[in-house]
């Protein structure tokens, strides 16, 4: 479902998933309020969510369907503006950040991850959000922070948390390092344990920090 206060802002990202062929857009709302209704009333596996948009903005409709549909996951559309709007995001429980100006083929894979419960940040996304932790001399200090705590993994676990940091779903994941899905998704949830997050989200968040993903990616 696409919700975003902008038509032709819709329209284009309609047009960029039925080009993948693998997503079906169930439903449209021009306004926040909107959204968390469709949401509600067609279930839908991912809600793609702008964040400033009129009557409720996306975070707050975020918090909402996140909330009141489970099993719906929640990614929001951002731009480079409202980077200051991502821990916020997170709060609310959105496991995808995916940029209106980013590559097509990004948007789907987001999509396509969000869709089979893995976290997807933009890698230009992750970079700020990273950077924007790190303001005020902090930056080091959470550095040394995230690779004390992945210090902690196994290196197999750690090269999990790294592809969980690029955004792949678990069966990626197992196609890269030649496992089953079963296997990865104990992998995955170990991490989450040892590191004591609650999503993967902010685990992809310690992967970016620790260096564990590849800052061209």
């Amino acid at each position: 479902m696409l919700a975003d206060d902008e038509a032709t802002v819709r329209a284009g990202v309609r047009a960029i998933l039925a080009s993948g062929g693998e997503s079906e857009v169930v439903a449209e709302a021009g306004d926040g309020r909107e959204a968390v209704e469709l949401a509600r009333a067609h279930r839908p596996d991912v809600v793609l969510l702008d964040i400033r948009m009129p009557r409720l903005d996306g975070l707050t409709a975020a918090e909402e369907i996140v909330r009141t549909v489970p099993g719906t996951a929640v990614a929001m559309l951002t731009t480079f503006s409202e980077q200051s709007y991502v821990a916020r995001a997170l709060a609310a429980g959105a496991t995808g950040f995916l940029l209106k100006s980013g590559d097509p083929y990004e948007l789907m894979a987001g999509v396509r991850a969000v869709a089979e419960g893995a976290a997807f940040l933009s890698p230009k996304v992750a970079r700020y959000v990273v950077e924007d932790l790190g303001r005020d001399g902090g930056r080091i200090a959470r550095e040394e922070h995230a690779r004390t705590r992945v210090a902690r993994l196994s290196p197999r676990e750690r090269e999990v948390l790294g592809l969980v940091g690029a955004g792949l779903s678990n069966p990626e994941i197992a196609a890269r390092l030649h496992l089953v899905e079963g296997t990865v998704k104990a992998y995955v949830s170990a991490v989450l344990d040892r590191l004591e997050v609650r999503n993967r989200v902010l685990a992809a968040i310690v992967a970016h920090e620790a260096g564990l993903v590849d800052a061209d990616a």
